[in-house]
């Protein structure tokens, strides 16, 4: 009897072209992911591979063998997820996708509790500012904003993501605060270069009131990173247009000071992505369950919302 290791191996060997590629989305390594499929091939009796060192392709009997197995894969996965949670023992590899300012700050320190509940449970977190796929790239869960809710991904509403500008107590000391969005034009500017597209992002800021006003943001300085922008208000170098998340600690230690505090961008919201399943894997519902929990019993949805930032200025 085939073992599911090596079925899985095959099948997503199949469906990436690659030994490399299924071991990055199987935390093994291609060396580790070809013995598996050799030995499938070997204990069934046949090619399932054509191999060249440039190209794996299936074979005839690899397509059919293929169909064959059909959605039959994700059904053993979710039966062994599903056993395993009837046992109370939520098991395997975690695959999570967070970006590095967010994760590091608000989702990492919560490790120690979530590993002390469920021990059986091997995180790999991928700190990096960019959007997965997470079907494609094998990922359980993202935390993040602005992905595509492309076909099999659902999402859980965590907080607003809303930006609002922010400059250090030194910086205020030898410039005036704008008192309206459009001042930002007269200041030194943090701005961020997506690393997606290229551009720098020129915002649109509302009010609670509901009014509207396009910002023109000189590029000052520029960074592809949150983190550096931040790093960079807090030196004195500027203003920065940071999600609350980003610069809420530093707020409250009157580190940094929120500017045109009426003001902000919505970006839409910090959202929890997972894959949509019929039954879905133990170790993937209580990750879901405990970072949701999280977010209500600490009230964050409420915090990280620039509506609610009352931090007065000096």
């Amino acid at each position: 009897m085939e073992t599911l290791a090596n079925l899985e191996c095959f099948v997503r060997s199949a469906e990436t072209g690659s030994f490399s590629a299924a071991a990055r989305l199987l935390a093994l390594t291609p060396a580790a992911v070809s013995r598996n499929v050799a030995m499938l091939e070997r204990n069934l009796g046949v090619r399932l591979f054509q191999r060249s060192t440039r190209k794996l392709s299936l074979t005839e009997t690899g397509e059919h063998f293929l169909a064959s197995i059909g959605g039959n894969l994700q059904a053993l996965q979710v039966a062994i997820g599903a056993v395993s949670a009837e046992r109370g023992e939520p098991a395997g590899l975690l695959r999570v996708s967070l970006s590095p300012s967010f994760g590091m700050a608000h989702v990492l320190p919560l490790m120690p509790a979530f590993l002390g509940r469920y021990p059986l449970i091997r995180p790999e977190w991928h700190f990096e500012n960019r959007r997965v796929d997470l079907i494609a790239e094998g990922f359980d869960a993202a935390i993040g904003g602005g992905f595509e809710l492309t076909p099999g991904v659902v999402s859980r509403t965590l907080a607003p993501a809303h930006l609002i500008a922010v400059a250090s107590p030194q910086y205020l000391a030898v410039h005036a605060q704008p008192q309206h969005p459009e001042q930002l034009a007269n200041h030194a500017n943090i701005v961020l270069r997506s690393s997606l597209t290229g551009r720098v992002r020129q915002p649109m800021m509302r009010n609670s009131a509901g009014l509207e006003c396009a910002v023109s943001l000189p590029e000052s300085i520029t960074f592809n990173d949150p983190v550096a922008m931040r790093e960079s208000a807090l030196l004195g170098l500027g203003v920065a247009l940071l999600t609350v998340p980003d610069v809420l600690p530093w707020l409250e230690r009157g580190e940094l000071v929120r500017l045109l505090p009426q003001w902000y961008v919505d970006l839409g919201a910090i959202s929890l992505y997972y894959p949509s399943r019929t039954l879905m894997p133990a170790k993937t519902r209580v990750f879901v369950d405990f970072i949701t929990e999280h977010f209500e019993r600490q009230a964050l949805a409420r915090r990280f919302s620039a509506v609610g930032v009352n931090v007065s200025n000096p």
